[in-house]
């Protein structure tokens, strides 16, 4: 009876390995396919519990997200003869895990593979822009030309490329010294153009200030003259009106005016007592 018990057990115990070497279960996030003395059979397996032989078989898994491959700075020569440092990302994800196995086996594999793919396709995309166009707004476009290439190419390894970006455009270190000198011979060039212009017009506004200056103070000294010969002929009239009304008064003070002018002190005078310059004297 106890052996019988115990063959029981054994008998459990060995049907219960064998279902759980015959099940397995594939994560969300994840895709499986089965090899079969070591050859993969066809169907892809989803999310959920799944069967297989056991010990005959065997489960791979796939990452279903998307993933990214940071490739190593690489040099491209522009279509104005420049070299410029690439660093670039992509961001691809496992498309068809049974073409994905048979081509590339793993992840190391097809980011060997995409290294080939994108630096082909930047190197011909980049090759025909000049360097300003690379740098510039333009750059969006030319991604945009690269991805689609890029996916088209790596469809057959059973991977989808996603999206491939330039993180970083960098001029060679031996070459960045010399761009940097040109840089700056240009801006001194032009900082030397833009104070000629700048002195070139403050001159302008300097000779223009001392002409409309030269022409305010001619109108200023034409009018002041004016209103002073106009006073002058005013006060002249004054005059005139007033010494008119009685002659006699009027010669009075001139020649005491004269008499004011001529006899300053210490002055001697030789003349007859009759004579005109002494008739207010009598």
């Amino acid at each position: 009876m106890k052996i019988k018990r115990n063959i029981g057990v054994i008998a459990g115990l060995i049907v219960a390995l064998a279902i759980s070497l015959s099940v397995f279960t594939v994560d969300q996030t994840q895709q499986a396919i089965v090899i079969q003395l070591g050859k993969p059979l066809k169907g892809i397996y989803g999310p959920g519990l799944h069967f297989k032989v056991p010990f005959i078989q065997q489960v791979l898994n796939f990452e279903k997200r998307i993933l990214v491959y940071d490739a190593t700075p690489t040099e491209i020569l522009t279509k104005d003869k420049k070299n410029l440092v690439v660093d670039n990302y992509t961001k691809w994800a496992i498309d068809n895990p049974l073409r994905f196995y048979t081509t590339v086996r793993d992840e190391p594999g097809a980011q060997a593979r995409l290294d080939d793919i994108v630096y082909a396709q930047l190197r011909v995309e980049l090759g025909q822009h000049d360097l300003s166009d690379i740098v510039s707004e333009t750059r969006d476009d030319l991604m945009t030309k690269v991805t689609a290439k890029s996916a088209e190419r790596a469809k057959e390894y059973g991977i989808h490329v996603v999206d491939v970006r330039i993180k970083r455009a960098d001029l060679p270190e031996q070459n960045e010294k010399h761009v940097f000198g040109r840089m700056k011979a240009e801006r001194e060039r032009q900082a030397k153009q833009y104070r000629s212009e700048g002195e070139e017009e403050s001159k302008k506004i300097t000779a223009k200030a001392d002409m409309e200056r030269t022409i305010i103070l001619a109108e200023a000294y034409k009018i002041s003259e004016k209103l002073k010969g106009e006073g002058d002929a005013g006060a002249i009239k004054i005059y005139a009106d007033a010494y008119s009304k009685d002659m006699e008064f009027y010669q009075f003070l001139r020649s005491l005016e004269a008499y004011k002018k001529a006899l300053k002190e210490d002055t001697k005078l030789i003349i007859t007592s009759s004579s005109p310059f002494f008739k207010y004297m009598n």
